[in-house]
Parts: structure tokens; C-alpha cells; sequence
């Protein structure tokens, strides 16, 4: 059996692919402020932005045996927020959840990947382009791109592989709130896409899981959009 780490895996993508992992026979730990209530997965309380989160992390590395791992990176927060106005505090808090997280986690958790495992980003549309009033967010996800790239150099040899995955727009909690949760919203922001709705987190999952158990995408970045419409 292999074993799946996801962060986030309480709410929307990470819930999903959380599911459709141990529905497949797979172990799977949701490392994630509150619990995915999924029958088959572990809860891990664990606010990665803490001052404890590494030795949380540590202590949690300790207790896992050298194995088939994929660590999935998908915990991520999303501000409405401008370059002319966003301060350092908010910009940090986004900052440690979506970029330097990862990395902790990388640190521990690589020592115990097997040849086999894998490392998956979970980027966005907005990690290769930008709108307004996203401003930490496109910073971050932009710098996602460039750490599953440079993972992928660094883990040479090793046998594990990385890619990032760059969902359009999904149908999560954390979309809905983003753009109010107005239904006439969301059917704007689903017309977005070249199939004109909005896509459901366990295509997403599908897409997380075929990048896991194929290392020949190692190094790349799988765009999972719909086909979205550019104007």
C-alpha cells in the first residue's frame, strides 16, 4: 500500500482527491486545520503557518517508514488584495501557507520517499498569468511553478518525481467565497471556460492522481482548465 499526504484535504480539490485515493485502496493522511470526515483517511491537526509546524511536521516524519509516498501540496489561501495596498503581515501569512509550507514539508518528508513517490504542486491559471486583486495569490502560485521545477533538479536520481498541477476554475469552497458566492458570479466565472462551467474537484482529483503514477511528466506543468477563454 502506498502512502498519500495531502494538505488541505478537508475542503474542495484536497477533499475530493482525498476521497478518490482511499476509495482506490490507498492510505491516506489529510494534514489540514480541520477534519476531511472521510471514512479511510487520517485526520492530522496541523496549522502549517504555526511557529510549531516543523517540529510538528518533524515528529510526524518520525513516525513514518521509508516507503511509496506522494505528498500533494494543495493547501492554499486566496485574498482579495492589490500590490498598492497589501501589507507585509498579510502578504507573510499568504506566503507561509502556499510557498513555504511545501517546503517544510519537502525537508521531512523526502527522506522517507521511496523510488516511486512523487511530490505534486498544486498550482493554478494564475501561476503563468494574472488578474487584478489577486496579488498575493498570483505571486505565490507563480513561485510554486518555479519550486516544482527546481525540486525536480534537485531530486535527480532519486526516483521521485514532481509536476505541478494547474487547476482553472473549480468549484470550491474557497472559489465561491472569492467571487461572493452569488450564483450569477459563479455562472460568469464558469463561462470563463471553453466548455462554459465551471469544473468539479474530482476532475481535478482524477488529474492529481494519473500525475502521481506517471513519473514521465516529472518536471512539467499540466494545465486542467477546461480550455479556458482568452480575451
Amino acid at each position: 500500500m502506498t502512502l498519500s499526504l495531502i494538505t488541505g484535504a478537508s475542503k474542495g480539490i484536497g477533499k475530493a482527491t482525498a476521497k478518490l485515493f482511499s476509495e482506490k485502496g490507498r492510505e491516506v493522511i489529510n494534514l489540514s486545520r480541520t477534519s476531511s470526515n472521510l471514512v479511510g483517511v487520517s485526520d492530522v491537526k496541523l496549522d502549517l503557518t504555526e511557529p510549531d509546524a516543523a517540529s510538528k511536521v518533524q515528529a510526524l516524519a518520525a513516525r513514518i517508514e521509508v516507503q511509496e509516498i506522494h505528498l500533494i501540496h494543495n493547501a492554499a489561501v486566496l485574498l482579495n488584495d492589490q500590490t498598492k495596498t497589501l501589507d507585509s503581515v498579510q502578504f507573510s501569512r499568504v506566503l507561509a501557507l502556499n510557498v513555504i509550507a511545501p517546503q517544510l514539508l519537502n525537508k521531512f518528508l523526502i527522506p522517507k520517499m521511496a523510488p516511486g513517490s512523487s511530490i505534486i504542486y498544486i498550482g493554478s491559471t494564475l501561476s503563468e498569468k494574472a488578474v487584478k486583486n489577486s496579488f498575493s495569490y498570483v505571486s505565490s502560485k507563480h513561485a510554486v511553478v518555479g519550486m516544482m521545477r527546481a525540486t525536480c533538479q534537485d531530486l535527480a536520481g532519486s526516483g521521485i518525481h514532481t509536476a505541478c498541477i494547474c487547476p482553472g476554475f473549480t468549484d470550491t469552497e474557497m472559489l465561491r467565497e472569492h467571487v461572493g458566492g452569488s450564483k450569477e458570479a459563479l455562472e460568469a466565472v464558469g463561462n470563463l471556460s471553453a466548455y462554459g462551467r465551471l469544473i468539479e474537484p474530482e476532475e481535478i482529483a482524477s488529474t492529481i492522481k494519473f500525475a502521481c503514477e506517471n513519473p514521465v511528466i516529472n518536471g512539467t506543468i499540466i494545465h486542467a482548465n477546461l480550455g479556458q477563454i482568452e480575451n
